[in-house]
């Protein structure tokens, strides 16, 4: 999937890829999309929680390998 800007927080638990993401989404444009990959088995249910409670929507997510791929688009 196209995306605008990549966060890697492969390493990090919660709630650190929670809030770095939250960062990341401060330096891109509305309509503009985030792709977030993370090791945390626990952000599956942090990203879905997350785009309830901000309104950026959570396009997609997969899990490869111990990986957790989320495609996330800024409201």
């Amino acid at each position: 999937m196209q995306h605008d800007k990549e966060l890697d927080t492969r390493g990090l638990n919660c709630p650190l890829p929670i809030l770095r993401a939250k960062k990341a989404f401060s330096d891109v444009q509305s309509g503009q999309v985030l792709k977030i990959v993370a090791t945390d088995p626990g952000s599956v249910k942090d990203f879905e929680s997350f785009s309830r409670q901000t309104g950026h929507a959570l396009l997609s997510q997969a899990e490869a390998n111990g990986e957790f791929t989320f495609f996330m688009r800024k409201k």
